[in-house]
């Protein structure tokens, strides 16, 4: 593993931001990160490509004023492919939390999976737990947290994405976009369960007035 970042026992990224931790445990915004607080662009390595989603500085800034933690859970495959490290990933993140910063938002966890079924050692791995559509992501950060997971949504754009919500035991998730392909959308929908709901909308602002954790909440101002 890569010295000097923060990688949990597993090789994860798990990156606490929040400098305390309530009594009481709270509900959580569970966020995917290409394609949900930045515009997707493939394998993500350069800090010239950061590029905001409309709308999501407004729904995160909504969130920190609620109290509702804000956790990011995004798998980084190109880590095993070799297309960029760990420095890389670290360099796109201070960009982006800058630029949230700016518009009054933060995120209180991140947590980032390497591992692929065709990565390269050590992240190469056909199941790994911490990789979505697994919960491992999730549950870390309820337990570092202290977070309220029946009361917690996720937000992605993959059926992964739902997968790992339903698993972890949350609320519900939101279905980003149109998909990778024709049958996501029907994908995502099929992880439907007794207490996962899976809502659909067509971009992230869109996803922000239909949270049932914002509801009631002015969004729209940071």
């Amino acid at each position: 593993m890569t010295a000097g970042w923060p990688l949990d026992s597993q090789g994860m990224w798990c990156e606490i931001v929040a400098s305390a931790v309530p009594d009481a445990p709270r509900p959580a915004l569970f966020l995917d990160r290409d394609g949900i607080i930045v515009d997707e662009v493939e394998y993500l390595c350069e800090v010239d490509k950061v590029a905001l989603c409309p709308g999501v500085a407004p729904m995160i800034a909504c969130a920190n004023r609620a109290g509702i933690a804000v956790v990011v859970v995004t798998n980084q495959s190109g880590i095993a492919r070799g297309l960029y490290d760990w420095a890389a990933f670290a360099a796109v993140q201070a960009e982006i939390a800058s630029r949230l910063a700016a518009a009054g938002a933060f995120w209180d966890a991140v947590m980032a999976s390497p591992f692929h079924p065709q990565g390269r050692e050590p992240w190469r791995h056909p199941d790994h737990p911490v990789r979505k559509p697994n919960p491992g992501m999730l549950l870390a950060a309820a337990g570092a947290l202290k977070l309220d997971l029946p009361a917690s949504w996720i937000l992605g754009d993959r059926a992964t994405d739902m997968a790992a919500g339903r698993r972890a035991g949350l609320a519900g998730g939101i279905f980003v976009g149109p998909g990778y392909d024709a049958g996501e959308a029907d994908r995502a929908l099929a992880e439907r369960a007794t207490g996962f709901a899976v809502l659909c909308a067509p971009d992230t602002a869109a996803a922000c007035s239909s949270l049932p954790l914002l509801a009631g909440l002015p969004c729209d101002a940071a």
